[in-house]
């Protein structure tokens, strides 16, 4: 009897899932993959936590709830409605969404019994993993998550997690006594969207946690009703840039802190002063004579728009080697080498692939239709049917192809954490070694911070008085694993750094392509190509804190457009789990890390041949002239 496979049950888990999921949502052609991140919903693509090869119960029930949650927005939530009354501050656009969302799941929790049971695990684990059991005062609690729960237990009569149980009751009197009428609102207008959302935004009035002061909301919502239907997909999409975040990776309760700037409880304890509001006490909202705003108020600042570093002096361009001593490096390499293994097959079949491409074009090319040279013996046929056309010669010739250095850029932001980090270790490693076979330079890079929630730059700005909108506030760890001039040899230990525990943090991206990009220009070589890897927008909980919820992913775009229609570096990307094709022009997403190895390769290919058949072109038509 043959061996039984060990991931028929994990595969079998999961098709059910998906399929579940489809018939919940009422979405047939809903796309469900599974990846070590958290859930995300992308379109028609979600993605959710891969489970545990044993299928532990607690990781069963956390994962249905995530799948559940996707499931109930897809088949409750309609995206123009919702945009066409969003509030215009983050603050409040990121509470708006909590509550819909918290809609969406009421509405399954109270038709199915066992869908309540997944979501409110979901719940739990996400609140246990922000740290809400540890906080102690409501300045450390996030007001948009407190708010949040205190809606789902209005609609549903659940209590909050026992984990998230006192970060809500340090909320509840100040929410209750302000907007109690609204939730109460809110739970009557589960059925109605568009009742749903008139009352959201009562509620976030009343909260004074929306628009600011002398804005009207009514006079906003008038004319979107007299709108027509160019208006709604404008309005759509200035939500779209202004607050990414809020409106699909928010989703969640515990993702929407992000679009909201809120830290939402460290995990190590440490203390939120950054967040903490100017001269805000003990008895906070309720000081009179000033209006009060929650710690992490994300205004946007009309006067401060452009980016900026608030310091760079803690920032640092490192040598792969200089962070970890050699036994530890060699170590990694060791561990790196046996993961290899598993994927030396597939890969090194591509590498091949893509070598045999390469080398075919450096070697030789042929120009056809000459006057003299070798016999054309594939024409011979059309001088047999017409005698009166001309013998055809044909001449091999060297082919035009030019000198080129390869830059890959790596995030190595948290999430990248496990195979995702792992494989793109593996394919920076096979790619070097293919590329310096065929004479092309490779150089790999990595970036990442250098401390989680800001470091020596947020204390530095804490210490000046915690000025508004300081710009980027952490610093800045960029890698060098591979120079391009260094052989592969000499740099193979280096790339085992991406497995250390504790590289990875958070990630920055604008400045890391930037940084990249310059490290590119004054190369000799006469083409240059950057491929950035990477899983998700640019996230730094310090800088979106005490910045405008989309500054770093504005800096990015900027970024990306300069070098793009401005440079003469070929750019592409590679995003894992995340749609990256609404960043950069040449891109391509994959939902499975596995198939890094493979599509790095095969755009790479892609790349080389394009720039052959420029070549030739001109060789093409000074034959077809003659």
């Amino acid at each position: 009897m043959p061996p039984r496979d060990k991931d028929g049950p994990v595969e079998q888990f999961r098709q059910v899932t998906a399929a579940a999921m489809r018939a919940v949502s009422h979405k047939p052609d809903l796309s469900v993959a599974f990846a070590p991140e958290g859930a995300l919903l992308r379109g028609t693509e979600a993605r959710l936590p891969a489970p545990g090869r044993d299928l532990p119960a607690g990781e069963v029930a956390i994962v249905r709830g995530e799948a559940d949650a996707i499931s109930l927005k897809l088949r409750h939530h309609d995206e123009k409605i919702h945009a066409k009354r969003a509030p215009n501050g983050q603050l409040g656009r990121a509470i708006y969404d909590a509550v819909e969302q918290a809609r969406c799941e009421a509405l399954g929790s109270k038709r199915m019994t066992g869908v309540a049971r997944n979501l409110g695990a979901a719940l739990d684990e996400r609140c246990r993993q922000a740290g809400y059991a540890r906080i102690a005062d409501r300045e450390q609690a996030p007001i948009v998550d407190a708010v949040a729960m205190l809606a789902r237990e209005a609609f549903t009569g659940q209590k909050p997690p026992e984990a998230a149980k006192r970060m809500v009751d340090l909320w509840r009197p100040w929410v209750e006594s302000r907007a109690g009428g609204d939730l109460t609102d809110l739970a009557k207008a589960l059925d109605d969207q568009t009742t749903f959302a008139e009352a959201a935004r009562q509620l976030i009035q009343d909260l004074e946690l929306g628009e600011e002061q002398g804005e009207s909301t009514e006079a906003d919502e008038d004319s979107n009703e007299n709108d027509d239907s160019g208006d709604d997909s404008s309005q759509q999409g200035e939500s779209e840039d202004s607050g990414e975040q809020a409106s699909s990776e928010a989703m969640m309760g515990s993702e929407t802190r992000e679009a909201a700037g809120e830290d939402g409880g460290e995990g190590d304890g440490e203390e939120h002063e950054g967040e903490d509001a100017d001269g805000m006490g003990e008895d906070g909202p309720e000081r009179p004579g000033k209006r009060w705003r929650p710690p992490n108020d994300l205004r946007n600042s009309v006067d401060e728009k452009a980016y900026r570093a608030f310091t760079t002096e803690f920032d640092e361009i490192v040598e792969a080697d200089d962070l970890c001593d050699a036994d530890e490096l060699s170590r990694l390499r060791n561990h790196l080498d046996q993961q290899l293994q598993s994927l030396q097959g597939v890969i090194g079949r591509l590498a091949n692939r893509l070598q045999r491409r390469l080398l075919a074009h450096q070697n030789r090319a042929w120009e056809f239709d000459l006057e003299e040279g070798t016999l054309d013996a594939a024409r011979l046929a059309r001088v047999v049917a017409n005698p009166t056309v001309p013998l055809s010669y044909k001449r091999e010739r060297d082919t035009v192809f030019r000198d080129t250095v390869v830059s890959l850029l790596i995030d190595n932001s948290g999430s990248m954490r496990g195979r995702p980090i792992t494989v793109a270790a593996m394919s920076a490693d096979i790619l070097a070694r293919t590329l310096e076979r065929c004479g092309v330079k490779v150089e790999i890079l990595g970036f990442t911070t250098r401390a989680w929630k800001g470091g020596q730059s947020r204390e530095r700005w804490l210490a000046a008085g915690k000025p508004a909108n300081p710009g980027r506030l952490n610093d800045l760890r960029h890698i060098i694993y591979k120079s391009a001039d260094a052989p592969w040899r000499r740099a193979r230990k280096s790339l085992g750094l991406m497995l250390r525990e504790g590289l990875l943090k958070e990630n920055i991206d604008g400045e890391a392509l930037l940084w990249a990009h310059q490290r590119l220009l004054p190369r000799p070589e006469q083409r240059k190509i950057l491929m950035v890897i990477s899983d998700g927008a640019p996230v730094d909980d310090s800088t979106l804190s005490v910045n405008p919820g989309n500054y770093l992913e504005t800096h990015l775009r900027e970024a990306i457009e300069y070098i793009e229609t401005r440079s003469p570096v070929e750019l592409l990307a590679i995003g894992i789990g995340h749609d990256v094709t609404r960043y950069y022009k040449r891109a391509v997403t994959l939902v499975d890390a596995e198939q890094l190895g493979g599509t790095v390769m095969e755009k790479l290919a892609e790349l080389f041949e394009e720039d052959a058949r420029e070549s030739a072109a001109p060789a093409r038509r000074r034959a077809g002239a003659r």
